[in-house]
């Protein structure tokens, strides 16, 4: 027997993204945002509320979103409460530094270990953000011995939508595109 719930943002896993800008003055400002994902092999959506963040990427019509992991959880989750309009320390009181992006006029939180750097597409709806991925960089800590970004590594964390929390994820339980031809 199944349980409705009626419409509901229940897909997992949820990526937390931090959504990193500058603002007016230059200054980085980070945010977390909890809906949005990939909708192409080089385009990222996320819906934002009205924000300082928002305020910045339609002026630089740039941005970052890096994900949170499992060592940075509490600064990411830090960024999610406080805005920028009332706590000018925001980024030093997380404890995140940031690099300019070569490719967009956008912050690289450096203590988070992978960003896409995009260019703003275009607003649907006035609130979806559709970005163009430019670049991804991901710190050499957490590549592995192929040069690729390593989960074993990394430590991503998930959100969950029904209980508010954050999950790391779990261990490899197959591959994927070759499992599933034992069923042909």
């Amino acid at each position: 027997m199944r349980k409705n719930f009626g419409a509901k943002p229940f897909l997992f896993p949820q990526p937390v993204m931090i959504i990193g800008t500058y603002d007016e003055n230059g200054k980085a400002n980070a945010m977390n945002a909890a809906w949005g994902g990939i909708v192409g092999s080089d385009e990222i959506m996320i819906d934002l509320s009205s924000h300082k963040t928002t305020d910045n990427i339609m002026r630089n019509k740039a941005f970052t979103v890096s994900v949170g992991d499992v060592e940075h959880m509490v600064a990411c989750d830090y960024v999610g409460l406080v805005s920028a309009n009332k706590e000018d320390r925001k980024m030093e009181k997380a404890g995140f530094t940031t690099t300019e992006s070569s490719f967009v006029h956008a912050p690289i939180i450096n203590e988070l270990p992978l960003t896409l750097e995009c260019e703003l597409l275009e607003v649907i709806g006035g609130s979806k953000y559709l970005g163009k991925i430019v670049n991804v960089s991901i710190d050499e800590r957490v590549l592995g011995d192929d040069g690729q970004l390593s989960l074993e590594k990394f430590s991503p964390i998930t959100y969950d939508t029904v209980h508010y929390g954050y999950y790391r994820l779990g261990e490899k339980v197959g591959n994927a595109f070759k499992d599933g031809a034992a069923l042909k």
